[in-house]
């Protein structure tokens, strides 16, 4: 008889987290509250209650080649950095042609999720959830919680002196949806991330005045690279603030960058170099979410200064058997969707045949982990784990064209179901035609070829000089 896993939550974690118990046998039951799929990039416009919630204008900051489902490239003509009501059309399709929707049930609130009784014997989970104003209890074998982060907004309100007195009105970037209320207004943006950086570019089209408060600053970057590549395809890691039209701005005055407030007045904001900002009718708070679960007990999973204790970011350590699992929540520097893919398949690895084994292995671990970890070493640490890591040795071997791509190219998500658990046979043409899916949608007019990057060449070029001043120096002296 196949295991039971509940999965809270139908965004992209939940989809990768139905998708891997499919793959594994497993029979998966997800809980939604809204009417749909797509969590986040699920847009609306007014904020609800326990939902993560965006703004009208959010477009991507990963480039489409590296934040699809690993099995499932996006169509070639869709842009590199997408519009969301793009990537939630591409979600959609994903969810319909893996044949997923009929396992997810809609408007539906998860109200607790417990320990069975038995739970020392079995691992086994209650989960009541509501709908239509009714109550039910169901048992799983395990369970994935999907939920995300971008649901409780941190609006750190103690530690700005002075703001009860404030006479503006105050809001958290997760309750901006578009600028018109902001027309003629003199706005301060909190946070130089890039919520905030978006809402600040877009908000001084119309409004009179807008300056971000920056405590340590940040660097702004555009998504656009060498050649009109997408960045992270052509670099290693995603760290600064993407924002095409920030710096622009601030060279026009038509944004202004300020250190931390130090205190509000009644209608202005002191910041901590002594400045003043007069007459501001509102300020948004770009600064960040906290995490929580309301329904599950703290005593399984807690969390407290943007720390979380789980093993590898998934698993609640010490636990005496290892069938709760947590997608999504840790931010690696890089796209979302082959993250909680990894994270998934793992996960759904070890509810399937590995309970006893994983749940030793926790025993040894435990301590919290920052939720911020590199893209690139924690895709490739979970890789191992389930054998899908990719073996460059061997593919330099047997397919050399292959393993230069992989080796010398972007980090993309095809690579890790070119192997192992969740192999997927259209792996390795996906990987071989990234970059034609890449300038595929800038083509729009007859043009030479286009050239496309090459690492490995542009590394022995900056090898090169040096020997060429070696070679000199041995000549002459």
């Amino acid at each position: 008889m196949s295991k039971r896993v509940g999965i809270i939550g139908a965004g992209v974690s939940g989809l990768a987290a139905i998708w891997c118990c499919l793959e594994e046998g497993l029979e998966p039951t997800c809980f939604e509250r809204s009417n749909d799929v797509g969590g986040l990039w699920k847009f609306s416009d007014h904020t609800e209650e326990g939902r993560a919630s965006i703004y009208q204008s959010v477009f991507t900051n990963s480039s489409k080649e590296m934040m699809c489902f690993p099995d499932f490239p996006y169509p070639d003509d869709y842009p590199n950095y997408m519009h969301h009501s793009k990537l939630q059309e591409y979600i959609k399709t994903f969810a319909q042609k893996k044949d997923l929707l009929r396992y997810i049930q809609f408007e539906t609130l998860v109200s607790s999720i417990k320990k069975c009784t038995s739970f020392l014997v079995t691992g086994q989970w209650v989960v009541v959830t509501e709908k239509d104003g009714k109550q039910e209890s169901t048992i799983f074998d395990a369970v994935m919680i999907c939920s995300g982060h971008h649901v409780y907004p941190n609006l750190p309100t103690d530690s700005f002196p002075g703001l009860d007195r404030f006479r503006g009105n105050y809001l958290h970037s997760r309750d901006y949806k578009n600028p018109e209320a902001f027309k003629g207004k003199r706005v301060l943006v909190i946070g130089l991330e890039n919520s905030g950086s978006d809402i600040a570019v877009e908000l001084s089209r119309l409004a009179t005045q807008v300056i971000i408060s920056t405590r340590s600053g940040s660097w702004v970057m555009s998504r656009v690279w060498d050649d009109g590549y997408p960045w992270d395809m052509v670099s290693l890691r995603k760290e600064p603030v993407f924002n095409d039209e920030l710096p622009s701005h601030i060279l026009c005055g038509i944004v202004s960058i300020k250190p931390s407030v130090k205190e509000f007045t009644e209608t202005s904001a002191v910041f901590e170099d002594g400045t003043v900002f007069e007459a501001i009718n509102s300020v948004i708070f770009a600064t960040g979410y906290d995490y929580s679960y309301p329904f599950l007990d703290e005593t399984i999973m807690k969390s407290r200064n943007n720390e979380v204790t789980l093993f590898k970011g998934i698993f609640p350590p010490l636990m005496e058997k290892p069938t709760l699992a947590v997608i999504g929540l840790v931010q690696s520097l890089g796209a979302a969707i082959p993250t909680a893919d990894l994270q998934a398949r793992w996960a759904a690895k070890v509810f399937a045949s590995r309970w006893e084994k994983m749940g030793k292995k926790l025993k040894w671990f435990g301590q919290s982990q920052t939720l911020q970890t590199d893209y690139i070493t924690y895709m490739d640490e979970l890789g191992s784990f389930i054998g899908a890591k990719p073996n460059i040795p061997w593919l330099f071997l047997t397919d050399p064209r292959l393993a230069l791509e992989v080796y010398f190219g972007p980090c993309s998500p095809y690579q890790f179901r070119l192997m192992g658990p969740g192999k997927w046979d259209g792996a390795r043409n996906a990987i071989l035609t990234q970059w034609n899916r890449t300038v595929k949608p800038t083509r729009t007019r007859v043009v030479s070829e286009a050239q496309r990057p090459y690492p490995f060449y542009n590394m022995l070029k900056m090898l090169s000089f040096p020997l060429l001043l070696l070679a000199a120096t041995l000549t002459f002296y």
